[in-house]
Protein backbone atom coordinates (compact mmCIF):
# COMPACT_ATOMS: atom_id res chain seq x y z
CA UNK A 1 0.00 0.00 0.00
CA UNK A 2 1.03 3.62 -0.84
CA UNK A 3 0.37 6.69 0.98
CA UNK A 4 1.01 10.05 -0.21
CA UNK A 5 3.55 12.63 0.83
CA UNK A 6 2.41 14.90 3.09
CA UNK A 7 0.83 11.44 5.01
CA UNK A 8 4.69 9.94 4.91
CA UNK A 9 5.79 13.60 6.00
CA UNK A 10 3.47 13.62 9.17
CA UNK A 11 4.82 9.85 9.98
CA UNK A 12 8.27 11.21 9.65
CA UNK A 13 7.56 13.94 12.28
CA UNK A 14 6.19 10.91 14.59
CA UNK A 15 9.83 9.38 14.01
CA UNK A 16 11.84 12.18 14.72
CA UNK A 17 12.76 12.97 10.88
CA UNK A 18 13.00 16.86 10.23
CA UNK A 19 11.22 17.97 7.27
CA UNK A 20 9.87 20.84 6.08
CA UNK A 21 7.19 22.67 7.46
CA UNK A 22 3.44 22.16 4.83
CA UNK A 23 0.16 21.68 5.07
CA UNK A 24 -2.09 19.54 2.59
CA UNK A 25 -5.47 20.60 1.55
CA UNK A 26 -8.47 19.23 -0.35
CA UNK A 27 -10.26 22.72 -1.12
CA UNK A 28 -9.46 25.86 -2.82
CA UNK A 29 -11.19 27.74 0.80
CA UNK A 30 -8.18 26.36 2.52
CA UNK A 31 -5.46 27.80 0.50
CA UNK A 32 -5.21 31.00 1.85
CA UNK A 33 -4.64 29.85 5.75
CA UNK A 34 -2.61 26.90 4.61
CA UNK A 35 -0.13 29.94 2.43
CA UNK A 36 -0.14 31.80 5.34
CA UNK A 37 1.21 29.53 7.65
CA UNK A 38 4.24 28.83 5.53
CA UNK A 39 7.28 30.73 6.47
CA UNK A 40 10.23 31.85 4.53
CA UNK A 41 11.15 33.30 1.09
CA UNK A 42 9.76 31.23 -1.21
CA UNK A 43 6.44 28.41 -1.27
CA UNK A 44 6.57 25.39 -3.02
CA UNK A 45 3.13 23.94 -4.26
CA UNK A 46 2.82 20.07 -4.82
CA UNK A 47 0.71 17.97 -6.50
CA UNK A 48 -0.62 15.35 -4.51
CA UNK A 49 -0.28 11.63 -6.58
CA UNK A 50 1.05 7.95 -6.10
CA UNK A 51 3.42 8.86 -9.29
CA UNK A 52 7.07 10.11 -9.61
CA UNK A 53 7.92 12.76 -11.80
CA UNK A 54 5.80 14.82 -10.89
CA UNK A 55 7.43 18.32 -11.18
CA UNK A 56 8.85 17.25 -14.86
CA UNK A 57 5.00 16.57 -15.53
CA UNK A 58 1.98 17.51 -17.33
CA UNK A 59 -1.54 18.50 -16.40
CA UNK A 60 -4.20 17.72 -19.47
CA UNK A 61 -4.85 21.56 -20.09
CA UNK A 62 -1.35 21.68 -21.04
CA UNK A 63 -0.79 23.86 -17.71
CA UNK A 64 3.06 22.15 -16.98
CA UNK A 65 4.78 20.87 -13.53
CA UNK A 66 2.73 19.56 -10.84
CA UNK A 67 5.65 20.84 -7.97
CA UNK A 68 6.23 24.64 -8.18
CA UNK A 69 8.66 26.94 -6.25
CA UNK A 70 7.45 30.39 -6.25
CA UNK A 71 8.32 33.62 -4.50
CA UNK A 72 4.73 35.06 -3.70
CA UNK A 73 1.48 33.98 -1.76
CA UNK A 74 -0.67 35.26 -5.10
CA UNK A 75 1.43 32.94 -7.32
CA UNK A 76 0.88 29.52 -4.88
CA UNK A 77 -2.52 30.45 -4.61
CA UNK A 78 -3.19 30.46 -8.42
CA UNK A 79 -0.34 27.32 -9.11
CA UNK A 80 -2.43 25.32 -6.24
CA UNK A 81 -5.73 26.60 -8.11
CA UNK A 82 -4.28 25.29 -11.39
CA UNK A 83 -3.05 21.59 -9.86
CA UNK A 84 -6.33 21.27 -7.94
CA UNK A 85 -9.45 18.94 -9.61
CA UNK A 86 -6.94 18.65 -12.66
CA UNK A 87 -5.06 16.16 -14.42
CA UNK A 88 -1.31 15.45 -14.26
CA UNK A 89 0.05 13.06 -16.42
CA UNK A 90 3.83 12.31 -15.88
CA UNK A 91 6.22 9.09 -16.99
CA UNK A 92 4.61 6.64 -13.84
CA UNK A 93 0.95 7.90 -14.27
CA UNK A 94 0.37 6.69 -18.20
CA UNK A 95 -1.65 8.51 -20.49
CA UNK A 96 -4.49 9.15 -19.21
CA UNK A 97 -2.76 10.83 -16.00
CA UNK A 98 -4.16 10.72 -12.00
CA UNK A 99 -6.74 13.53 -10.87
CA UNK A 100 -5.22 15.84 -8.36
CA UNK A 101 -7.57 15.81 -5.47
CA UNK A 102 -4.48 17.10 -2.66
CA UNK A 103 -2.22 19.84 -2.72
CA UNK A 104 0.57 20.45 -0.39
CA UNK A 105 2.31 23.84 0.10
CA UNK A 106 5.43 23.82 2.26
CA UNK A 107 8.45 25.94 3.18
CA UNK A 108 11.33 26.33 0.50
CA UNK A 109 14.46 25.03 2.01
CA UNK A 110 17.52 26.21 0.60
CA UNK A 111 19.71 23.73 -0.57
CA UNK A 112 23.11 23.13 0.07
CA UNK A 113 23.32 19.47 -1.58
CA UNK A 114 21.15 16.55 -2.71
CA UNK A 115 21.25 12.80 -1.42
CA UNK A 116 19.13 9.56 -2.19
CA UNK A 117 18.37 7.54 0.78
CA UNK A 118 16.35 4.63 1.58
CA UNK A 119 15.97 1.57 3.79
CA UNK A 120 13.83 -1.77 2.08
CA UNK A 121 14.44 -5.50 2.60
CA UNK A 122 17.33 -7.03 0.64
CA UNK A 123 15.05 -10.40 -0.19
CA UNK A 124 18.73 -12.42 -1.21
CA UNK A 125 19.83 -11.97 2.78
CA UNK A 126 16.86 -11.47 4.43
CA UNK A 127 17.90 -8.49 6.06
CA UNK A 128 16.95 -4.63 5.90
CA UNK A 129 19.40 -2.63 3.90
CA UNK A 130 20.12 1.27 3.59
CA UNK A 131 20.66 2.78 0.26
CA UNK A 132 22.46 6.00 0.42
CA UNK A 133 24.12 7.76 -2.78
CA UNK A 134 25.43 11.16 -2.85
CA UNK A 135 23.09 11.84 -6.23
CA UNK A 136 20.48 12.65 -4.77
CA UNK A 137 17.33 13.77 -7.19
CA UNK A 138 18.28 11.15 -9.38
CA UNK A 139 16.46 7.80 -10.38
CA UNK A 140 18.71 5.35 -7.94
CA UNK A 141 18.48 2.82 -11.03
CA UNK A 142 19.71 5.54 -13.29
CA UNK A 143 22.74 5.96 -10.36
CA UNK A 144 23.20 1.91 -9.50
CA UNK A 145 23.55 1.69 -13.55
CA UNK A 146 25.91 4.43 -14.45
CA UNK A 147 27.52 5.31 -11.44
CA UNK A 148 27.45 1.91 -8.75
CA UNK A 149 30.63 3.81 -6.88
CA UNK A 150 28.39 6.45 -5.62
CA UNK A 151 25.73 4.12 -4.14
CA UNK A 152 26.76 3.33 0.09
CA UNK A 153 25.13 -0.19 1.13
CA UNK A 154 24.74 -1.08 4.59
CA UNK A 155 22.47 -4.21 5.81
CA UNK A 156 21.73 -4.46 9.18
CA UNK A 157 20.71 -7.89 10.60
CA UNK A 158 17.56 -8.07 12.21
CA UNK A 159 18.67 -9.96 15.44
CA UNK A 160 21.11 -7.18 16.30
CA UNK A 161 19.13 -4.61 14.96
CA UNK A 162 20.60 -0.90 14.33
CA UNK A 163 24.28 0.17 15.99
CA UNK A 164 26.45 3.48 15.92
CA UNK A 165 28.88 1.95 13.23
CA UNK A 166 25.74 1.38 10.54
CA UNK A 167 25.25 4.98 10.92
CA UNK A 168 28.42 6.45 10.64
CA UNK A 169 29.18 3.96 7.39
CA UNK A 170 26.32 5.78 6.20
CA UNK A 171 27.11 9.17 6.93
CA UNK A 172 30.72 8.80 5.69
CA UNK A 173 29.34 7.18 2.35
CA UNK A 174 27.34 10.48 2.37
CA UNK A 175 30.89 12.42 2.81
CA UNK A 176 28.47 13.74 6.29
CA UNK A 177 31.48 13.99 8.89
CA UNK A 178 30.74 16.87 11.24
CA UNK A 179 30.00 16.42 14.10
CA UNK A 180 26.57 17.95 13.84
CA UNK A 181 25.83 16.44 11.23
CA UNK A 182 26.93 12.57 12.63
CA UNK A 183 24.48 14.01 15.19
CA UNK A 184 21.65 14.42 12.74
CA UNK A 185 22.29 11.86 11.13
CA UNK A 186 22.28 9.57 13.78
CA UNK A 187 18.14 11.23 14.62
CA UNK A 188 17.23 10.28 11.03
CA UNK A 189 18.64 6.96 10.92
CA UNK A 190 17.43 5.95 13.67
CA UNK A 191 14.21 7.51 13.18
CA UNK A 192 14.01 5.59 9.65
CA UNK A 193 14.93 2.05 11.10
CA UNK A 194 12.60 2.22 13.70
CA UNK A 195 9.12 3.69 11.69
CA UNK A 196 10.39 0.81 8.81
CA UNK A 197 9.99 -2.16 11.51
CA UNK A 198 7.04 -0.87 13.80
CA UNK A 199 5.07 0.17 10.45
CA UNK A 200 6.04 -3.25 8.72
CA UNK A 201 7.11 -1.19 5.71
CA UNK A 202 8.09 -2.45 2.65
CA UNK A 203 10.11 0.78 1.29
CA UNK A 204 11.13 4.37 3.26
CA UNK A 205 12.84 6.55 0.43
CA UNK A 206 13.68 9.95 0.67
CA UNK A 207 14.78 11.87 -2.36
CA UNK A 208 16.45 13.97 -1.65
CA UNK A 209 17.41 13.89 1.68
CA UNK A 210 19.35 17.20 1.53
CA UNK A 211 21.86 19.97 3.76
CA UNK A 212 20.69 23.32 3.82
CA UNK A 213 23.27 25.63 3.28
CA UNK A 214 23.05 26.25 7.23
CA UNK A 215 24.48 22.42 7.43
CA UNK A 216 21.60 20.69 8.93
CA UNK A 217 19.70 17.54 7.44
CA UNK A 218 16.42 17.18 6.41
CA UNK A 219 14.00 15.17 4.22
CA UNK A 220 13.27 17.36 1.50
CA UNK A 221 10.77 14.18 -0.37
CA UNK A 222 9.27 10.94 1.23
CA UNK A 223 7.98 7.98 -0.10
CA UNK A 224 6.49 4.97 1.75
CA UNK A 225 5.21 2.00 0.98
CA UNK A 226 3.24 -0.41 3.41
CA UNK A 227 3.04 -4.86 3.16
CA UNK A 228 -0.15 -5.06 2.69
CA UNK A 229 -0.09 -8.46 4.25
CA UNK A 230 0.48 -6.47 7.62
CA UNK A 231 -1.91 -3.64 7.53
CA UNK A 232 -4.24 -5.80 10.12
CA UNK A 233 -1.63 -4.79 12.41
CA UNK A 234 -2.25 -0.89 11.43
CA UNK A 235 -5.40 1.17 11.38
CA UNK A 236 -3.77 3.70 11.16
CA UNK A 237 -1.86 3.39 8.13
CA UNK A 238 -5.24 1.47 6.58
CA UNK A 239 -6.83 5.13 7.55
CA UNK A 240 -4.56 6.84 5.01
CA UNK A 241 -5.40 4.83 2.45
CA UNK A 242 -6.64 6.69 -0.66
CA UNK A 243 -8.76 4.48 -2.60
CA UNK A 244 -8.94 7.27 -5.60
CA UNK A 245 -5.56 6.73 -6.29
CA UNK A 246 -5.80 2.86 -6.74
CA UNK A 247 -7.32 0.76 -9.95
CA UNK A 248 -10.81 0.18 -9.13
CA UNK A 249 -10.79 -3.66 -10.31
CA UNK A 250 -7.88 -3.84 -7.94
CA UNK A 251 -9.30 -2.45 -5.05
CA UNK A 252 -12.68 -4.79 -5.89
CA UNK A 253 -10.52 -7.57 -5.67
CA UNK A 254 -8.79 -6.61 -2.90
CA UNK A 255 -12.23 -7.14 -0.87
CA UNK A 256 -12.84 -10.73 -2.23
CA UNK A 257 -8.89 -12.24 -1.23
CA UNK A 258 -7.56 -12.16 -4.68
CA UNK A 259 -4.11 -10.73 -5.64
CA UNK A 260 -4.76 -8.72 -8.94
CA UNK A 261 -3.12 -6.45 -10.36
CA UNK A 262 -4.46 -4.01 -13.87
CA UNK A 263 -2.13 -4.20 -17.18
CA UNK A 264 -1.90 -3.12 -20.09
CA UNK A 265 -2.79 -5.90 -22.40
CA UNK A 266 -6.18 -7.24 -24.04
CA UNK A 267 -5.82 -11.30 -22.30
CA UNK A 268 -6.93 -11.58 -19.34
CA UNK A 269 -5.41 -14.30 -16.81
CA UNK A 270 -6.93 -16.49 -14.04
CA UNK A 271 -4.34 -17.91 -12.69
CA UNK A 272 -3.53 -20.08 -9.44
CA UNK A 273 -0.52 -19.21 -7.62
CA UNK A 274 2.14 -15.97 -7.88
CA UNK A 275 4.54 -18.10 -9.86
CA UNK A 276 2.36 -19.70 -11.72
CA UNK A 277 0.72 -15.72 -12.86
CA UNK A 278 3.72 -14.77 -13.92
CA UNK A 279 4.81 -17.58 -15.92
CA UNK A 280 1.52 -18.34 -17.48
CA UNK A 281 2.17 -13.93 -18.53
CA UNK A 282 5.39 -14.59 -19.97
CA UNK A 283 4.19 -17.02 -22.54
CA UNK A 284 1.29 -15.02 -23.73
CA UNK A 285 3.79 -12.41 -24.39
CA UNK A 286 5.91 -14.97 -26.14
CA UNK A 287 3.07 -16.20 -28.41
CA UNK A 288 2.92 -12.72 -29.06
CA UNK A 289 -0.69 -11.81 -27.11
CA UNK A 290 -0.19 -9.40 -24.28
CA UNK A 291 -1.59 -9.61 -20.59
CA UNK A 292 -4.26 -7.94 -19.73
CA UNK A 293 -3.93 -8.32 -15.52
CA UNK A 294 -2.35 -10.58 -12.81
CA UNK A 295 -4.53 -12.41 -11.49
CA UNK A 296 -4.01 -14.93 -8.11
CA UNK A 297 -6.73 -16.66 -7.07
CA UNK A 298 -4.31 -18.28 -4.29
CA UNK A 299 -4.51 -22.00 -3.37
CA UNK A 300 -7.91 -21.93 -1.81
CA UNK A 301 -10.03 -19.76 -3.54
CA UNK A 302 -14.13 -21.10 -3.45
CA UNK A 303 -16.57 -20.48 -5.84
CA UNK A 304 -17.76 -17.40 -4.95
CA UNK A 305 -14.21 -16.29 -5.39
CA UNK A 306 -13.64 -17.13 -8.73
CA UNK A 307 -17.06 -16.26 -10.04
CA UNK A 308 -15.69 -12.71 -8.82
CA UNK A 309 -12.62 -12.85 -10.65
CA UNK A 310 -14.42 -13.22 -13.82
CA UNK A 311 -16.86 -10.33 -13.08
CA UNK A 312 -13.35 -8.07 -12.46
CA UNK A 313 -11.61 -9.47 -15.15
CA UNK A 314 -15.40 -8.63 -17.38
CA UNK A 315 -15.13 -5.28 -16.57
CA UNK A 316 -12.02 -4.17 -18.52
CA UNK A 317 -13.19 -3.15 -21.79
CA UNK A 318 -9.73 -4.10 -22.91
CA UNK A 319 -10.40 -7.72 -22.54
CA UNK A 320 -10.90 -9.49 -25.39
CA UNK A 321 -9.78 -13.33 -24.38
CA UNK A 322 -9.90 -14.83 -21.10
CA UNK A 323 -7.03 -17.83 -20.13
CA UNK A 324 -7.79 -19.74 -17.65
CA UNK A 325 -4.58 -21.59 -16.45
CA UNK A 326 -5.19 -23.64 -13.23
CA UNK A 327 -2.43 -26.08 -11.62
CA UNK A 328 -4.47 -28.24 -8.47
CA UNK A 329 -2.69 -28.44 -5.55
CA UNK A 330 -4.29 -27.61 -2.97
CA UNK A 331 -6.92 -25.91 -5.13
CA UNK A 332 -9.75 -28.20 -6.91
CA UNK A 333 -10.02 -27.83 -10.40
CA UNK A 334 -13.49 -28.89 -9.59
CA UNK A 335 -13.83 -25.60 -7.24
CA UNK A 336 -12.60 -23.57 -11.16
CA UNK A 337 -14.96 -25.29 -12.98
CA UNK A 338 -17.79 -24.37 -10.82
CA UNK A 339 -16.47 -20.85 -10.50
CA UNK A 340 -16.29 -20.36 -14.67
CA UNK A 341 -19.98 -22.10 -14.64
CA UNK A 342 -21.62 -19.65 -12.17
CA UNK A 343 -19.25 -16.59 -13.66
CA UNK A 344 -21.19 -17.65 -17.08
CA UNK A 345 -24.70 -17.46 -15.60
CA UNK A 346 -23.83 -14.17 -13.54
CA UNK A 347 -21.64 -11.81 -16.04
CA UNK A 348 -21.74 -11.62 -19.92
CA UNK A 349 -19.06 -14.31 -21.17
CA UNK A 350 -19.12 -12.74 -24.60
CA UNK A 351 -15.13 -13.05 -25.14
CA UNK A 352 -12.89 -15.90 -26.26
CA UNK A 353 -12.36 -18.17 -23.24
CA UNK A 354 -9.54 -20.98 -22.85
CA UNK A 355 -9.45 -22.95 -20.20
CA UNK A 356 -6.13 -25.44 -18.74
CA UNK A 357 -6.86 -27.60 -15.85
CA UNK A 358 -4.01 -29.85 -13.97
CA UNK A 359 -4.08 -31.74 -11.37
CA UNK A 360 -6.41 -32.10 -8.10
CA UNK A 361 -9.51 -33.28 -9.30
CA UNK A 362 -8.58 -32.48 -12.74
CA UNK A 363 -11.10 -35.25 -14.71
CA UNK A 364 -14.06 -33.90 -12.45
CA UNK A 365 -13.10 -30.87 -13.48
CA UNK A 366 -13.14 -31.07 -17.00
CA UNK A 367 -16.26 -33.22 -17.24
CA UNK A 368 -18.36 -30.01 -15.57
CA UNK A 369 -17.25 -28.23 -18.22
CA UNK A 370 -17.78 -30.01 -21.06
CA UNK A 371 -21.29 -30.82 -19.70
CA UNK A 372 -22.17 -27.23 -19.01
CA UNK A 373 -22.59 -26.30 -22.25
CA UNK A 374 -20.22 -23.04 -22.44
CA UNK A 375 -18.37 -22.13 -25.31
CA UNK A 376 -14.93 -22.24 -24.46
CA UNK A 377 -11.40 -23.99 -26.00
CA UNK A 378 -9.27 -26.88 -23.56
CA UNK A 379 -5.56 -26.19 -23.79
CA UNK A 380 -3.65 -29.92 -23.31
CA UNK A 381 -0.71 -27.87 -21.74
CA UNK A 382 0.24 -24.25 -20.58
CA UNK A 383 1.62 -23.61 -24.09
CA UNK A 384 -1.25 -24.96 -25.98
CA UNK A 385 -3.51 -22.95 -24.15
CA UNK A 386 -1.88 -19.74 -24.66
CA UNK A 387 -1.03 -20.09 -28.54
CA UNK A 388 -4.68 -21.10 -28.96
CA UNK A 389 -5.76 -17.42 -27.16
CA UNK A 390 -3.36 -15.60 -28.86
CA UNK A 391 -4.82 -17.23 -32.24
CA UNK A 392 -8.16 -16.49 -31.29
CA UNK A 393 -8.54 -12.88 -30.26
CA UNK A 394 -6.49 -12.21 -33.59
CA UNK A 395 -8.77 -13.48 -35.40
Amino acid sequence: MNIHEYQAKELFTQYGIPVPAGKAVQSVDEFEAAIDSITGEKIVVKSQIHAGGRGKGTFTDGYKGGVKVLDTKEEAMAAGKAMLGNTLVTHQTGPKGREVKTVYFTEASKIGKEFYLAILLDRETSQPVFIASTEGGMDIEKVAAETPEKITKVHVDPAGGLHPFHKRQIAFGLGLNTKEQLKQMDKILTGLYNMFWEKDCSLVEINPLITTVDGDVEALDAKVNFDSNALYRHPDVVAMRDLGEEDPKEVEASKFGLNYIALDGNIACLVNGAGLAMATMDIIKHFGGNPANFLDVGGGANEEQVTEAFRIILSDPNVEGILVNIFGGIMSCKTIALGIIGAAKNVDLNVPLVVRLEGNEVAEGKKLLEESGLKLTSGDSLADAAKKIVEQIKK
